[in-house]
């Protein structure tokens, strides 16, 4: 079983940048192994996919975080990060962290993941 906590969400002006962080926990090498994304839902929209990252650490965008978002691991933390540079009022939403339990990712689609966090809001001015 894995546990994921997100942190790091807030106000910021559009333009500017925000790291969001997941913290992983569960069992030994679970992390480092998994298939790990970053997706975010706003008011009265379907959750959609962000960004997710190989068991391996290959990275993959969805087109609206493509050349914005970076997503990357700490393998000795635990902990998986989502970088947002050059944010819009578009990016506001609830931000959530997800792990397969395979090390390949099967593209951006929620439903090939099976764990999830909480999630951590972001909010973007105008």
């Amino acid at each position: 079983q894995v546990q994921l906590v997100e942190s790091g969400g807030g106000s910021v002006q559009a333009g500017g940048s925000l790291t969001l962080t997941c913290a992983a926990s569960g069992a030994p090498g679970s992390f480092a192994t998994q298939c790990m994304g970053w997706f975010r839902q706003a008011a009265g929209k379907d959750r959609e996919g962000v960004a997710i990252i190989s068991g391996s650490g290959i990275p993959s965008y969805a087109d609206s975080g493509e050349g914005r978002f970076t997503i990357y691991k700490d393998f000795t933390k635990n902990k998986m990060y989502l970088r947002l540079n050059s944010t819009r009022t578009d990016d506001t939403a609830m931000y959530y962290c997800a792990a397969r339990r395979l090390s390949s990712c099967s593209g951006l689609a929620v439903s090939t993941f099976d764990y999830w966090g909480q999630g951590t809001q972001v909010f973007v001015s105008a």
